[in-house]
């Protein structure tokens, strides 16, 4: 008896943040209202995640420390990251929202101009982000 593979059915969401208790409650939260949870650490992770996962949307961080990634050799930002993501073929078209503790209106700015959806500051509203999340990707789906 063959067995064929299952579709898919819940949205996967990609959290890329270098502090590990945002990842913690982000990824309860968002399970916790329907949707499957990556998490990443650093920009390698995201990248790998974007080419192997298929995320249908991204939760984003501007700010790394200086030696988040170094071990891959590239220092990277949310910035830099947004742009390695839009140069991929899996990464076109996935809605990306940053989530930052700078409250800088010129990063806000930025970060709009690179193709990002939306920019959530912490300490994050989480109706909200759920709210812009469910406007961009429609209800969650129904567990498998």
């Amino acid at each position: 008896m063959e067995t064929q593979p299952t579709a898919r059915t819940r949205q996967r969401i990609l959290v890329v943040d270098d502090n590990l208790v945002v990842l913690k409650v982000l990824s309860f939260k968002l399970k916790s209202n329907g949707y499957d949870v990556l998490a990443a650490v650093d920009g390698s992770e995201a990248i790998a995640a974007v080419r192997t996962k298929k995320p249908d949307l991204i939760l984003l961080d501007l700010n790394f420390p200086p030696d988040v990634g170094h071990g891959g050799g590239v220092p990277w930002d949310g910035f830099l990251i947004i742009e390695w993501m839009r140069l991929m073929d899996e990464g076109t078209g996935i809605p990306i929202f940053v989530i930052t503790g700078n409250e800088s209106a010129k990063n806000d700015q930025r970060a709009l101009a690179a193709g990002v959806r939306k920019v959530f500051h912490k300490p994050l509203d989480h109706a909200a982000l759920l709210v812009a999340i469910g406007e961009a990707l429609g209800p969650p789906s129904a567990p498998t």
